[in-house]
């Protein structure tokens, strides 16, 4: 997998697996909803700087989905490398508006919208975005050369 920043967009490219296919070898639709959790929780780690097991395990922070729209366009097929991409587009007090797309060389094959709350864990209801997280979203993208670099694989 490799990752690139390109201004206030991250990006994440994931081959298709069969493991996310159907029998036709396309991607069974709900298998997007996974990668684009696992590119979240990419974008915290590896364009954030912050650890998202350490929000979930040690602050008992989740960043579940609480809006999701979403327009398939055209199949993945097993056997490609596809990129994922993810622009934050609002930043409100407890949540976050993310744009996430997926392509093939560069022929949109997913969009979507995700708006996630950041949710106290124990107590099962939504808390501001911590003051940390927030400057580090705030600023994501801003003064940043961009940045193409291998990562562990998905």
């Amino acid at each position: 997998m490799t990752i690139r920043i390109i201004g206030d967009t991250f990006y994440s490219d994931r081959l298709v697996r069969f493991s996310y296919c159907d029998p036709a070898g396309i991607v069974f639709y709900p298998q997007y909803f996974v990668m684009f959790n696992g590119l979240v929780e990419d974008w915290f780690n590896q364009g954030l700087g912050v650890d998202y097991a350490h929000f979930i395990t040690e602050q008992r922070r989740g960043f579940p989905i609480v809006s999701l729209s979403c327009e398939f366009i055209s199949p993945s097929k097993i056997g490609e490398i596809i990129t994922l991409g993810l622009k934050l587009e609002h930043l409100g007090k407890s949540s976050m508006k993310l744009a996430v797309n997926c392509a093939h060389q560069g022929v949109e094959r997913v969009r979507a919208t995700l708006v996630l709350v950041t949710m106290d864990l124990d107590r099962g209801r939504a808390v501001p975005i911590p003051a940390e997280l927030r400057a580090l979203m705030s600023g994501f993208g801003e003064g940043r050369l961009d940045i193409d670099s291998p990562s562990e694989d998905d």
